[in-house]
């Protein structure tokens, strides 16, 4: 089994609301990861919160596993008045998207928004990119993120047009081959969604937030990327949070079928 709940000992006793949608935020790992900003938004918005996790990840990532971020991530959205569900999940696993959901909605309720920030990401090119590294790239990018859509869509029942997808996406691709071009299928099963969810009422857009970093930069990237941008300055996790805070209102419901890049401008041909 690779998909498990995690004690949740941030807001004991707290209950779901009727009042409150809940959404299903994927890939919530650090306190300073977009999908931890995200969460926190949604929840200040009124939302309730499941997200998942995967610290094994984090461990074969050079910043490591940060002990206690589900709790400190659950104590943060429970501030906001949201109910919590931390969910341990390998989206790698087939199996995994459809035991999310079972979780989110035992312990929650029914999903309403599903918002994607999970990735595998490991730098390689073409010509030494493994196998192994590209069929993992793909089976977390783009088959898990067809999985989540799937099972939002068999299960949704909430009112019409209050259904949101959102995905987030990378067109990053020379140096970095299998997850540009993982990211480059996931926009295209996310978009398929805006039309074949259509008849129950559902959005799906795709947001391409541009670098933000969250630890993985070094000081050359960072100021390439920031020469790069006119408004001189890197994205942060909380600039791709109000654009999915929007598109998961109600006034964002007339947004669909989109690849919206919030990346400030950055124009990949002046850096």
């Amino acid at each position: 089994m690779t998909t498990n709940s995690d004690q949740d000992r941030s807001a004991p006793g707290r209950v779901p609301s009727p009042a409150r949608p809940l959404a299903l935020v994927t890939g919530v790992g650090r306190t300073v990861g977009i999908g931890a900003g995200i969460a926190r938004r949604l929840a200040a918005s009124g939302w309730d919160i499941a997200f998942t996790r995967w610290p094994p990840y984090d461990d074969r990532m050079a910043w490591g596993r940060e002990p206690g971020a589900a709790e400190a991530i659950g104590r943060v959205l429970a501030e906001h008045g949201a109910a919590t569900a931390a969910i341990e999940a390998d989206l790698a696993d087939p199996d995994a998207p459809a035991h999310v959901f079972d979780e989110a909605e035992q312990r929650l309720g029914g999903v309403t928004a599903l918002v994607m920030c999970h990735c595998e990401s490991v730098d390689s090119g073409l010509l030494d990119t493994t196998v192994e590294s590209f069929d993992r790239h793909f089976a977390v990018n783009a088959r898990a993120t067809w999985l989540l859509v799937r099972e939002f869509g068999r299960r949704f029942a909430a009112a019409a047009g209050t259904g949101r997808i959102i995905a987030l996406t990378s067109d990053h691709t020379v140096g970095n081959l299998p997850y540009g071009a993982s990211k480059g299928a996931l926009d295209r099963i996310t978009l398929a969604a805006a039309h074949e969810l259509a008849p129950l009422g559902v959005t799906a857009n795709v947001i391409n937030p541009g670098p933000v970093d969250t630890g993985w930069m070094t000081e050359d990237v960072r100021e390439h990327c920031v020469r790069g941008t006119p408004l001189g300055r890197l994205g942060t996790p909380q600039d791709t949070a109000h654009l999915v805070d929007f598109l998961c209102s109600r006034e964002g419901g007339w947004i669909n079928g989109q690849l919206l890049m919030s990346n400030g401008g950055l124009a990949r041909n002046a850096v």
